[in-house]
């Protein structure tokens, strides 16, 4: 039995299946359907809800796995935003997760990975008037998912303006009153777009909308799914807030790394710029425990 191992799984998408046998960890990725991450079992614990249905249906808005959130972290307002004196308009997080990406590479040497590619096109630049490119890397070593991050302005003339994040759904066996380790002391709760101080633990049973957790210093944050599960994210601090959503009646809760808030296409208070021929370089970690 190989180490590290990568099959491609012919279904309704082509999906690339990473596996580490001793660590009992598994991981699918289906390119053609915003480069998404659909399951992710580490140390024989699958921790990512899934609605099949919203993948196998090709134009619909996958509801699980761990979308990609480019170049916006939730919506723009009224779904349009202005830049350069022109009107664009830009669903819901963006334009990499409902496009196809690229398989450029994988590896079993030290890994189990594949690596996908998205360029911009004629219909990312309807939404989005940039060159850019971007690089992901999902690797499976040691019972942990790392997804490697490369977002390039391949333009010549003007910088890339962007914010991205994570939507990860996590499945839950049990309620969703549940505390988090973080040290972040405030959230704003966008029920009634009030901020509140953080005191450990947060209840989203009854709540429609996010909130999201404003000033944690340390980049990473700690949870249970489960009597026997406990999650980590551990990321760079270029993401500065986590969004936590779910949905009432369904059995998960969304734990997202975002490098700025929503409307930010808006309001362009903490836009990341890169200059034309510049790299922004990432890391997300998602790793698992098993609890006595």
């Amino acid at each position: 039995m190989k180490p590290f191992e990568v099959r491609i799984l012919e279904e309704t998408y082509t999906m690339y299946e990473l596996l580490e046998p001793s660590t009992s960890s598994r991981v699918l990725v289906c390119p053609e359907r915003g480069g998404i991450v659909t399951s992710c079992t580490l140390q024989g614990a699958e921790l990512f809800y899934l609605d099949r249905a919203t993948l196998d249906h090709p134009t619909a808005n996958i509801r699980g796995g761990n979308p990609i959130l480019f170049p916006i972290c939730g919506p723009v307002k009224d779904s349009v935003y202005m830049w350069e004196g022109k009107e664009y308009r830009m669903g819901q997080h963006g334009v990499a997760r409902t496009s196809p990406w690229e398989v450029v590479g994988t590896s079993e040497t030290g890994e189990a990975a594949v690596t996908l590619r998205l360029r911009s096109n004629n219909e990312t630049r309807e939404a989005y008037p940039f060159d850019f490119e971007l690089l992901f890397t999902y690797s499976l070593v040691n019972g942990e998912l790392h997804t490697k991050q490369h977002y390039r302005n391949t333009g010549t003339r003007e910088p890339l303006p962007f914010y991205a994040g994570f939507h990860p759904y996590f499945l839950l066996d049990s309620g969703k009153d549940i505390p988090y380790e973080t040290d972040a002391t405030k959230y704003i709760d966008f029920n009634d777009n009030v901020e509140k101080p953080y005191t450990g633990r947060l209840d989203l049973e009854d709540l429609v909308e996010s909130v999201c957790l404003l000033d944690a210093a340390q980049p990473e944050i700690a949870f249970p799914v489960s009597s026997s599960i406990r999650v980590k994210l551990r990321y760079d601090d270029i993401f500065k807030y986590v969004v936590i959503w779910s949905l009432k009646d369904r059995p998960f809760v969304c734990v997202e790394p975002w490098m700025a808030m929503p409307f930010e296409m808006n309001r362009r208070e903490e836009l990341i710029m890169l200059a034309p021929g510049e790299e922004l370089r990432a890391s997300l970690v998602i790793s698992c425990e098993k609890l006595a």
